[in-house]
């Protein structure tokens, strides 16, 4: 039998993770020939935690609680890394702990590795919950990302990634700072299911305006080189044109210039040896009994 272990980081929303808990629970009933063990990864919350029962379609559920608080996309990175190193497995499925990912999708992720059993698997947003607001940014975010790197992100963290793979991204000095910008650049055999993002379980989204621009920046980021290249050639490219048509070259080589400078800024995220020291933030691991 197959092992699959569901990654989640928390930082303060016990109430959700419980709720959490009860529907993934629901939904493993309809999955036969794997196991389940859950890791909750407690990024250091400020709010105590509750008691917590642990569901019957899951072998084991642990919480490790972090010293310090990190930020969600270090959580998974430290998680990934516990995982390869001290857990048997043979798949890992990385979700949020609000109810945005929804645990109705495991199924499908489970069903498209039954299928290709080689290859990992990532949650496509095919809709959003967010206002138009969100989603606006969002759509700038992704034509940024397909214009200076080539690639289209077109999802989060929830995903299903085939053990050798982890064991890839557990290693990738970008994993501390962009968990979707590292599996889109290091797995190149990906598989999709459609996704429609949930709306969350209690209270407003924590994502600030501020955080959600370094977040997009970070995914960027991974790609710093091939953003400098395309740089360099649309510079060219303006140059040319200049020549012969009426354009304000000097307004868009400021920008891109400016760009390429913030994106290397956000780069200094990506820390190789904190992401090897990760452990050290590691207070404890508790098994939640029955």
């Amino acid at each position: 039998m197959k092992k699959i272990i569901i990654l989640i980081p928390v930082f303060n929303d016990w109430k959700s993770l419980k709720k959490l808990l009860v529907e993934i629970d629901n939904s493993l009933q309809n999955i036969k020939d794997f196991s389940f063990d859950c890791l909750v990864i407690n990024d250091a919350s400020s709010i105590s935690q509750p008691n917590i029962i642990k569901p019957s379609n899951f072998d084991t559920i642990k919480i490790a609680n972090m010293k310090e608080n990190k930020g969600h996309a270090r959580c998974i990175a430290f998680g990934l890394r516990y995982i390869c190193k001290n857990e048997n497995f043979d798949y890992v499925i990385l979700m949020d702990g609000d109810g945005e990912d929804r645990p109705i999708e495991i199924k499908s992720l489970v069903d498209k590795i039954k299928k290709f059993p080689k290859n990992s698997v990532v949650a496509k947003r095919v809709k959003r919950s967010e206002g138009i607001f969100f989603q606006s940014l969002y759509q700038i975010h992704k034509i940024l990302t397909l214009i200076f790197t080539g690639e289209n992100v077109n999802f989060g963290n929830y995903s299903c990634i085939i053990k050798k793979e982890a064991a890839i991204l557990s290693n990738k000095a970008s994993l501390w700072s962009s968990y979707s910008g590292t599996v889109k650049k290091y797995l190149k055999s990906l598989y999709e299911i459609d996704s429609i993002r949930g709306e969350r379980y209690f209270g407003p989204s924590k994502m600030s305006l501020f955080n959600l621009i370094i977040h997009s920046f970070s995914i960027i980021a991974v790609f710093k080189k091939q953003v400098f290249i395309r740089s360099v050639i649309f510079i060219i490219i303006l140059s040319f044109l200049n020549t012969h048509a009426d354009i304000p070259l000097l307004i868009f080589t400021i920008f891109i210039t400016s760009f390429n400078i913030i994106i290397f800024l956000i780069s200094l995220r990506e820390k190789e040896n904190e992401l090897r020291d990760s452990q050290n933030n590691l207070s404890e691991i508790v098994e939640i009994a029955r």
